[in-house]
């Protein structure tokens, strides 16, 4: 058997650690702090909640709406909390579907580590874009995932496109 050398897999395994020790605390808490939007790959800013695209995406424009406020407990976000983490959901999947024209969405929580949270401590929606023939045989056989766009190329675009 061939090997695939993936070397930004380990990044992705060290990087939830790593964020939290140079920042002291929660990167989804510690990001919103600063003024450098494209630097973190934030789309968007509410008054409750944010937009953010995933460093890690499953697919390009992956995009995550996270609320300011720390908490992995769903049943206690505010209702204002809800309704702008669903409206800034909304507001993502219009811009994806302009910019990027995919076939479908996967659109959901993970609660929890055991449900797949790669961070389980602080609550966020996932927007991913879907094509058809988006996944093959390289995730599975090689825990490698082909990405046809970089992140910051994909950040302006999206940026550019989203309502002001």
């Amino acid at each position: 058997m061939d090997s695939l050398y993936a070397p930004w897999r380990m990044q992705y395994i060290l990087s939830n650690a790593e964020k939290k020790e140079e920042s002291g605390g929660c990167f989804f808490c510690e990001y919103p702090k600063s003024d450098d939007d494209e630097k973190h790959l934030i789309l968007a800013r509410g008054k409750y909640c944010y937009v953010i695209m995933n460093a890690y995406p499953y697919n390009p424009g992956h995009l995550m709406a996270v609320p300011y406020r720390h908490t992995a407990d769903f049943e206690n976000l505010s209702p204002e909390e809800t309704a702008e983490l669903m409206a800034l959901c909304q507001t993502s999947h219009k811009v994806l579907a302009k910019v990027m024209t995919p076939q479908g969405f996967n659109l959901g929580m993970n609660l929890g580590r055991i449900a797949g949270a790669g961070v389980d401590d602080h609550l966020h929606m996932h927007i991913v874009p879907r094509w058809s023939g988006d996944t093959n045989f390289m995730p599975v056989l090689a825990e490698v995932r082909v990405l046809s766009q970089a992140l910051n190329d994909a950040w302006k675009k999206l940026k550019a496109a989203w309502p002001k």
